[in-house]
C-alpha cells in the first residue's frame, strides 16, 4: 500500500464558514491546490446578528492576513461588566488578552462583515470556489479520495477536509456517529442600532430570562441577545420572533429600553438551542478530516467557538505544511492533530456547558469568575 504522505498536494474543503475559509488560505499560502466548495449560493454572506471575537481568535485572523481589515470593521473594547436585571452595573473586569498584549482582549463586530472579509481573502488566495455544491460520497483508496458531488461532477484529491458545521454531513459520511446534543437552552440574537452608552459586553443575569447581554459590533451597531429554556421551535411562529424577543427584553433595565425599541423585524432576529459536541474518538477516516463544528462546538457561554474553529484550521495548516513526504504518514499527522487539538477544545466545551449547566440547575453559589478566568488564562497558551 502506498505511504500516506503527509503533505498533500491537491485539498478539497468542505463548508465555507470560518474554519473552511481559514483553512483554505492557509493552504494556498503554502502553494497547495484547494477546492472549496459550499452548499449556500450567498456563501453565508448575508446571515447572522453579531459575533464577539476573544484575541486568541484574532490571533488567527493576522495569521490569515485579515487583521486590520477586521479591526476597522468591528469595535474593540476591553472590559466585560455584570448588570442586575434592573441595569445596576454591579462590577466590571478586564478581559484577559487570550492572543497577547499586542491585541485587543475582545472585537464585536457583525457576522456578515466578517465572512464578507474572509471571502474576499480566499478569493484573493486563488482557490477554486463552487458555491451551491455539496460533497455525495467519498470513495478512498490508497492515494487519494474520489468525491462524487451532487451535481453528478467528481474530483480526486488527496486529502478532503470536512468543515461544514454543527451538522456536518462529512461526519455522517465517512460514519463517525457522534452528534450534538441539546443543552436545555436556547438563545435569541438581533442586530440593532448602538446606544451611546454601550462600549462593552454587559450580561445581566436573572430577570425574564438566564442572561440578557449586548455586544459593540461598530460604531451604530450592537448585537443583543438572551437566553432562555429551548422550547419547541415549531411552536414559534417565525412572524412573531420579534414581539417573543421584546417580551423578554421588556424586563430589563439601564440600556435595554433603547435597544428593546429597535427589536421590531422578525426576519432580522435569529432563535437557536444550545448544543454540546465533541468527537471522543479519531476526528478522521483515512484521508479525510474533520475540523471546526464538525467536530466540535459548545454553547456561546464563553464566546469561544468560532476561535476553537480558526484555531482548528490554523494548526491542521501548520501540519500540513510543515512536514516533509517522508515525514510520517499523512495519518500519523492527522492523529496528531487531533491530539494537539482535543484538550483545549475539551476545556472550552466542559466550562463552556458548565456555565450554562449552573444556570439551569439554579446554583448560587457558583464559581462563574474563577471558571472563566481559569479557562481563558489556558487559552492564553499557543494553541
Amino acid at each position: 500500500m502506498t505511504d500516506l504522505h503527509p503533505r498533500p498536494r491537491s485539498v478539497l474543503v468542505v463548508g465555507g464558514g470560518a474554519a473552511g475559509n481559514a483553512v483554505t488560505i492557509l493552504l494556498r499560502r503554502a502553494g497547495i491546490a484547494v477546492e472549496l466548495i459550499e452548499a449556500r449560493p450567498d456563501w453565508n454572506a448575508t446571515t447572522g446578528s453579531g459575533i464577539t471575537l476573544q484575541g486568541n481568535a484574532l490571533r488567527v485572523l493576522r495569521e490569515l492576513g485579515v487583521w486590520e481589515h477586521v479591526e476597522r470593521a468591528g469595535f474593540s473594547f476591553g472590559s466585560v461588566g455584570v448588570t442586575a436585571p434592573d441595569g445596576t452595573v454591579l462590577f466590571a473586569s478586564d478581559d484577559i488578552r487570550t492572543g497577547g498584549e499586542d491585541l485587543p482582549a475582545t472585537v464585536g463586530m457583525q457576522r456578515p462583515r466578517l465572512q464578507r472579509i474572509l471571502i474576499d481573502a480566499v478569493r484573493a488566495s486563488g482557490a477554486t470556489v463552487r458555491l451551491g455544491t455539496t460533497a455525495h460520497s467519498f470513495t478512498q483508496d490508497a492515494d487519494s479520495v474520489t468525491v462524487r458531488f451532487h451535481d453528478g461532477t467528481e474530483g480526486r484529491y488527496d486529502l478532503v477536509i470536512g468543515a461544514d458545521g454543527l451538522r456536518s454531513a462529512t461526519r455522517t459520511a465517512i460514519g463517525i456517529a457522534d452528534r450534538p446534543e441539546p443543552t436545555g437552552m436556547a438563545i435569541w440574537r438581533v442586530a440593532v442600532p448602538r446606544p451611546a452608552g454601550v462600549t462593552r459586553t454587559d450580561l445581566a443575569y436573572g430577570g425574564p430570562a438566564y442572561i440578557a447581554g449586548y455586544c459593540p459590533t461598530g460604531e451604530n451597531t450592537i448585537y443583543a441577545y438572551v437566553v432562555e429554556d429551548n422550547r419547541d421551535r415549531a411552536s414559534i411562529p417565525p412572524d412573531s420572533y420579534a414581539d417573543e424577543m421584546r417580551r423578554l427584553t421588556a424586563g430589563y433595565g439601564g440600556q435595554w429600553p433603547d435597544i428593546t425599541r429597535n427589536i421590531t423585524d422578525s426576519s432580522k432576529i435569529n432563535y437557536t438551542w444550545f448544543d454540546r459536541h465533541l468527537v471522543e474518538g479519531p476526528w478522521h477516516r483515512g484521508r479525510v478530516v474533520l475540523i471546526g463544528d464538525a467536530a466540535h462546538c459548545c454553547p456561546p457561554t464563553l464566546a469561544q467557538g468560532t476561535a476553537m474553529s480558526l484555531e482548528d484550521a490554523s494548526v491542521l495548516a501548520e501540519l500540513l505544511t510543515t512536514r516533509a513526504d517522508g515525514d510520517g504518514s499523512l495519518d500519523d499527522l492527522l492523529t496528531e492533530f487531533r491530539a494537539r487539538r482535543l484538550p483545549r477544545v475539551r476545556t472550552v466545551v466542559e466550562a463552556s456547558v458548565q456555565l450554562g449547566q449552573w444556570l439551569l440547575d439554579g446554583v448560587r453559589d457558583a464559581d462563574v469568575p474563577g471558571l472563566m478566568e481559569r479557562t481563558m488564562t489556558a487559552l492564553k497558551e499557543r494553541p
